[in-house]
């Protein structure tokens, strides 16, 4: 039987992690675990750790390490037998890593493969910038890559296209300065480990799937 991965997928924004996640969960039938989503639905479900995440983010103030772990957790003891498990936005740091590593253990899994998907810099600031969003249906375009037949006009339902506040071109050069900040140290701490995968973002999309499935063809194989 195919083993059942812990699969951790990283990137930077404009990186095109959301697709190729999608990807990732249809081909290898992968829980997807995006840890922002993870806790909003905690939170509104009125769990034990999200109503205690709650009470931090009422006072707008960062949810502690380890009710995250606690909600991983919750969601990975109670994966099926056989399913295998991506997470997207955790960890974002080395004692997150460290911390998780420690948990997975717990439940004898180990991080199998993390798929670090690489831009540069140039042009993330390209994508993200000329990105544009339909206020009604969400659907996302850019200016160079993927322009609407109308400018401001969504192809799909006449809505107004708008551009997120953090995606003006000064914002998303902060975002991008933050990410690689605090996400160097995670890369290291699983290269260090043998984990690491590191995929050239800047080429088609189906080349990207390409790559990344040569990366799962090991941690799926037995």
């Amino acid at each position: 039987m195919a083993h059942a991965p812990t699969v951790l997928i990283m990137g930077p924004p404009g990186a095109g992690k959301g697709t190729q996640a999608g990807h990732l969960v249809a081909t290898y039938g992968l829980l997807h675990v995006a840890t922002g989503d993870l806790l909003r639905e905690a939170v509104a479900a009125g769990t034990l750790l999200g109503l205690e995440a709650k009470s931090f983010i009422d006072k707008g103030t960062l949810v502690p390490d380890d009710l995250i772990i606690g909600m991983i957790r919750e969601v990975a003891a109670e994966l099926p037998e056989g399913s295998g498990l991506l997470l997207d936005g955790f960890p974002r740091t080395r004692a997150q890593a460290i911390a998780l590593d420690k948990m997975l253990g717990v439940l004898d899994r180990d991080v199998d493969v993390v798929l670090d998907i690489r831009v540069p810099h140039e042009v993330l600031i390209k994508r993200l910038s000329g990105r544009w969003i339909c206020r009604t249906c969400q659907t996302p375009y850019n200016v160079d890559s993927r322009p609407p037949k109308v400018a401001g006009v969504c192809d799909l339902d006449g809505g107004e296209l708008y551009q997120r506040s953090d995606d003006t071109a000064e914002a998303v050069g902060t975002r991008l300065e933050v990410y690689e900040t605090q996400t160097a140290p995670v890369s290291g701490y699983y290269r260090d480990h043998g984990s690491l995968v590191t995929i050239d973002g800047d080429q088609p999309s189906d080349e990207v799937r390409a790559a990344l499935d040569a990366a799962m063809q090991p941690v799926t194989a037995g």
